[in-house]
């Protein structure tokens, strides 16, 4: 997909490392490409390890599968999320650091750049991608879930910290075609910030 976040993770330092990430890179660049032109169901696995200058065994050994080939930046996206919890500033509260990550990636993919347009609407006509963006949201929402539970010294199973992923998650999602998504957003957290604050303060 589009790059999302202005801040990336940091680059891989040595040759090895720097040469399997541009290879990587080149993959998904192709494969996106390919499927804006002409739809993610008419174009085959060879075709776009040609367009990369790759064999199918090296395209593979990235991304196993082909709906992994549209969101390439799936590890990158949930480490961020996690990191947005684990890292934020002493004294804010984890709804108002997911708020803070969302607006940024709501920026990044803001909607008057055609790339997420043309993006998100290759997502939305393709049943194969639906169904794995809704197990990549499902993989995120359950880390997310630990992490509010460790950073709250709460039970991993906590139904609270499962309640606060899903709909920190949502948020963004439920923003798109909103005619202020940033207000969409906003609101959203400040909505599940009260709940929060008022679950987290009972004795």
């Amino acid at each position: 997909m589009p790059q999302t976040d202005s801040s990336p993770p940091a680059a891989p330092v040595g040759r090895r490392e720097r040469k399997k990430a541009a290879t990587r890179q080149a993959i998904a660049d192709a494969a996106l490409r390919l499927f804006l032109e002409r739809g993610y169901d008419d174009v085959g696995i060879r075709e776009i390890a040609d367009a990369a200058d790759v064999s199918t065994t090296t395209l593979f050994k990235h991304f196993p599968v082909k709906e992994a080939l549209v969101f390439d930046e799936d590890a990158d996206q949930e480490a961020r999320l996690l990191a947005a919890v684990r890292e934020r500033p002493e004294g804010q509260s984890i709804p108002a650091a997911l708020c803070g990550h969302a607006l940024r990636y709501r920026m990044a993919a803001a909607g008057d750049d055609p790339r997420f347009t043309a993006f998100f609407a290759l997502v939305d006509s393709t049943p194969a991608l639906r169904d794995y963006v809704q197990a990549m949201w499902m993989r995120h929402a359950e880390a997310l879930a630990r992490a509010i539970a460790q950073e709250s010294g709460l039970p991993a199973e906590d139904p609270a910290c499962a309640a606060l992923a899903h709909f920190a998650l949502e948020a963004p999602r439920a923003a798109r075609g909103h005619h202020d998504p940033r207000e969409s957003i906003t609101r959203a957290f400040d909505l599940l910030e009260a709940g929060w604050t008022s679950l987290t303060a009972r004795p």
